[in-house]
């Protein structure tokens, strides 16, 4: 149910306030373009800067414009655990299919306290969850030992990997079962991720290049590489070129190029600046995008 290629949702703005006209209909266009799954509020999403009223109404907007045609995975991580028990309630109450729950940040928990962390989430809710370790943001990195304990608790599913290390995919495989799903949080290291055991990317290129994305996770997914190196090969300088500023500055850039939302972004992001718009030019013409 969860593989392919996941979009983590930009959230659109308008006169400082989210848009959530503009979030429905770029729900509607990444299913039309064949994204296998959404996920609302993560990074990407600038879920840093959202009131708790805004991340409830991006997780409910997602859900209702998806409609069941994909799977909502809810971003509900926090660093205070009480915080995310109440993102994990509101997106079980609102429908939606799975929770994306990052490793706290800035409190740097030991091994011992992500454990208790996660199992204490785990047993505040129904819903699946994808565990988000991401020690450039976070710090803190969970070890594959943290994991595979883990993922001995019935509702753990799997990880979104941004470690950026591919050897955690073969290990954590071995750790955590060939069942527990691993999807790739880099988009430039999506394609080896899969050789190694992946099953997909929660992907921030996916915002502006969700076609591609989706054929090149499905052309892995069934064994054809070399499918895949082509697309990837088209994608890479846009991997490169959405992360040449702060994201999701430059995504957003390119997406109100492409007629989908503003370009907005809020403090401490800043808009994209001259010489990333250039390369984000310069990448979608490579892709073939614009």
């Amino acid at each position: 149910m969860f593989q392919g290629s996941i979009p983590a949702l930009v959230t659109p703005f308008r006169d400082g306030a989210v848009d959530l006209a503009a979030l429905a209909n770029f729900v509607d266009w990444q299913i039309m373009q064949g994204s296998h799954g959404l996920v609302p509020v993560g990074t990407t999403g600038e879920s840093p800067t959202l009131s708790h009223a805004e991340h409830y109404q991006v997780i409910a907007t997602t859900i209702e414009a998806a409609r069941g045609r994909v799977p909502v995975i809810a971003g509900c991580g926090s660093n205070d655990t009480a915080t995310a028990r109440a993102h994990l309630a509101y997106a079980q109450k609102a429908g939606a299919d799975a929770a994306l729950v990052v490793v706290p940040y800035y409190n740097k928990p030991s091994q011992a306290g992500l454990i208790a962390h996660f199992t204490n989430l785990a047993e505040s809710t129904r819903l699946p969850i994808i565990l988000y370790n991401i020690p450039g943001r976070s710090v803190a990195d969970m070890s594959v030992a943290t994991m595979a304990q883990l993922a001995k608790v019935p509702n753990i599913i799997g990880v979104k990997d941004a470690t950026g290390n591919i050897a955690r995919v073969a290990q954590q495989r071995a750790a955590c079962g060939a069942d527990f799903i691993q999807l790739s949080g880099n988009d430039d290291m999506a394609l080896g991720f899969n050789a190694h055991g992946g099953i997909g990317a929660i992907s921030v290129t996916a915002n502006v290049a969700p076609r591609l994305c989706s054929d090149m996770q499905r052309a892995m997914l069934a064994g054809d590489f070399r499918t895949a190196l082509a697309i990837n090969d088209r994608l890479q300088p846009l991997h490169d070129a959405l992360f040449s500023d702060t994201s999701p500055g430059p995504t957003k850039y390119a997406l109100a190029r492409m007629g989908h939302m503003l370009a907005d972004v809020r403090l401490p992001i800043i808009d994209a600046s001259a010489a990333s718009r250039a390369a984000i030019d310069a990448a979608l013409a490579h892709a073939g995008i614009a």
